[in-house]
């Protein structure tokens, strides 16, 4: 119970169609059998409520809430609701992205529709999220920021918008860590490396006209560990571990969780 009487917001809580579990979905069900209150937060309150429900067959306690990210009002409710329900905010978990689903594409390709929706969804409203989260978290004098930024961030990916954001993600996780700390709020990000999720594997196969079987074993066969994807679980066990007391003294770092994917760069 390490997160016995905590309350964490969990946004993308929901998930794409697919198979398996997504990382936002398996954290908001790892919180809550750590012992959290748990606001699941999704654009598709259909497939939030679907995570509660798997949340209260465990005897978790968790609520469902529609929220845009696109919409800093829509952010702004979701931090007030939280406070209505429990009182109070110790773990915001910003778990939302997006690439090729937005339309993402090379430099020589991209639009600027594609580049600013990715953009927005990805760097924006994790900064709109903590705009209203912060000054609760300053008023209890604790908290806990986890954002889910990508090994894309310094590896050779291919599409500007993702890469680009999740790049600006970890520095936008440095400045709310030193900014923050006199407040006693930690902020730390994670760095998932090639995932077997929904959001990868099946829209990938989607958009290519590929199987899932297809698309699967090319990413395993890119993972130094084991020469297979990492889970869900994988990604929510990590930021069980950032979220709980264990942590106390973590601050403004980048998690990788990759399977070793980042120890193939070349560094001069």
């Amino acid at each position: 119970m390490r997160l016995k009487d905590k309350v964490a917001i969990v946004v993308g809580a929901g998930q794409s169609p697919g198979e398996g579990i997504g990382n936002g979905r398996a954290t908001a069900i790892r919180f809550a059998q750590e012992g959290a209150r748990v606001l699941c937060v999704d654009r598709d309150l259909a497939s939030a409520q679907e995570t509660v429900d798997l949340i209260e067959k465990q005897s978790g306690h968790a609520a469902a809430f529609e929220a845009d990210v696109l919409k800093e009002a829509s952010l702004q409710a979701m931090v007030k609701d939280t406070i209505r329900r429990w009182g109070r905010i110790d773990i915001l978990h910003y778990n939302v992205g997006v690439s090729i689903a937005g339309g993402d594409a090379p430099p020589t390709e991209i639009t600027e529709e594609a580049f600013d929706r990715v953009t927005a969804i990805n760097l924006r409203g994790a900064v709109m999220a903590c705009k209203h989260v912060l000054p609760v978290m300053r008023e209890q004098k604790s908290g806990v920021i986890i954002q889910i930024s990508s090994v894309a961030s310094g590896s050779n990916y291919p599409y500007v918008a993702y890469k680009t954001s999740k790049a600006a993600m970890i520095a936008f996780t440095e400045q709310l860590a030193i900014q923050n700390a006199p407040f006693g709020v930690r902020a730390n990000c994670i760095l998932p490396g090639l995932m077997d999720t929904p959001m990868a594997v099946d829209t990938r196969a989607r958009k290519t006209n590929r199987s899932r079987a297809e698309v699967a074993a090319e990413r395993d066969s890119r993972v130094p560990l084991r020469a297979k994807m990492g889970t869900g679980w994988d990604v929510a066990n990590a930021a069980l571990f950032l979220a709980s007391d264990e942590a106390n003294f973590v601050t403004g770092v980048t998690l990788p969780v990759d399977g070793g994917a980042l120890l193939n760069l070349v560094r001069e």
